[in-house]
């Protein structure tokens, strides 16, 4: 991802693969939920949250934040990197489920230092699916 937004964020090209590390085209994995069609399970949220993370789309993940843990508004450092993600395990969160889990290992570097966010999330879905909150 060469291309970057005036914020600093990269730009995912269609034909680069995905930032969520699925093995998949952006183009085929998380683009296609960020121009609005609904992630069919709890994992597939879980990595285009990520993936918007890395590419800073902000709109993104306040739409796709559950409205009772929603925050009024969201700022995201471009000079934190996020590098990789790794799903660990998950907890129902399929097409028909109503809830689920993802817990997730998500790698950043940030000021010349490297970090690990180690998260559960808890997921439900209504009409579609939505981030509630994490345990870290």
């Amino acid at each position: 991802m060469a291309v970057h937004d005036r914020s600093g964020f990269p730009i995912p090209q269609p034909d680069e693969r995905c930032p969520c590390r699925s093995g998949q085209l952006y183009a085929e994995c998380c683009g296609p939920f960020h121009a609005g069609a609904p992630a069919p399970t709890a994992v597939q949220l879980m990595r285009s949250r990520y993936t918007a993370y890395v590419t800073g789309d902000t709109a993104y993940l306040l739409a796709s934040w559950h409205p009772s843990t929603r925050p009024a508004s969201l700022e995201l450092d471009p000079h934190l990197a996020w590098r990789s993600l790794e799903i660990v395990r998950t907890e129902l969160g399929g097409p028909l489920d109503r809830e689920g889990l993802v817990e997730f290992a998500a790698r950043y570097a940030a000021d010349g230092e490297r970090g690990v966010l180690h998260e559960t999330s808890r997921f439900v879905r209504g009409d579609r699916w939505q981030y509630v909150d994490g345990i870290a």
